[in-house]
């Protein structure tokens, strides 16, 4: 079964050729260029991935950002007009998985939009569930689900990525540069604050307490690493 992008940009002849290029690489496609309506169209539909515009003429693209996150894990593409390192980073903050800066090339966006679904769908490498620091956190390779002192996290793809990577080699350091490239596959831009952003907003949904973690650790000048040990 094909996997539903809802398309979100207020430009019309935009909106008509990324659903083109999307259509052709097999997706199913909605498309809206009003905030309002993207958020119920996600809600009835729920669809596998959104295409989110910024700029929006109802809606400011970060509230939809913001209340398609408070409602679900539902992978997030921003495109930006904004082509600052700041502004990409405050984008990926509110839960985004990934950017794409105007103007960008239709194929470019057609394979980020594979991987991120990709992150979010495909099997993992380690079939089972695996328990870290005596059950405090739980990370089922079959259903991808992860849980944290008994509660379920939701998880973005990307979150869902580092925390994984890390996972697999409980107590090693795993550099930015690493961490995004496993879990994206490619590399880009500003990874280093792309990969903090995120970590950021994982250690909120796992962390006891977010500013004194105990999971996922920092590593000055090296990067991060789990810090919880695998039970037997």
């Amino acid at each position: 079964m094909a996997s539903t992008v809802l398309v979100v940009e207020d430009e019309r002849k935009l909106r008509d050729f990324i659903r083109s290029y999307l259509e052709r690489a097999g997706y199913s496609v909605l498309s809206t260029d009003s905030g309002a309506e993207a958020i119920s169209m996600a809600t009835d539909a729920a669809p596998d991935l959104v295409v989110l515009d910024l700029g929006l003429p109802d809606v400011p693209g970060e509230a939809v950002a913001r209340e398609l996150r408070s409602m679900s894990a539902v992978p997030i593409l921003m495109l930006t007009a904004k082509a600052s390192e700041e502004d990409r980073i405050r984008g990926l903050e509110l839960g985004a998985d990934d950017y794409v800066t105007k103007p960008f090339s239709p194929r470019e966006l057609v394979l980020r939009v594979q991987a991120i679904l990709r992150r979010g769908g495909g099997s993992g490498t380690a079939q089972g569930v695996t328990s870290y620091g005596g059950g405090v956190l739980v990370i089922d390779e079959p259903r991808r689900t992860v849980t944290v002192r008994g509660t379920q996290a939701q998880l973005t793809p990307t979150e869902w990525g580092i925390l994984r990577t890390l996972a697999t080699v409980p107590g090693r350091v795993y550099s930015r540069f690493e961490l995004i490239n496993k879990v994206r596959g490619y590399e880009f831009e500003g990874y280093e604050r792309t990969v903090d952003s995120h970590v950021k907003n994982l250690r909120r949904k796992i962390e006891e307490d977010p500013g004194s973690p105990g999971i996922i650790l920092t590593v000055l000048g090296g990067g991060y690493r789990l810090g919880l040990s695998r039970d037997d």
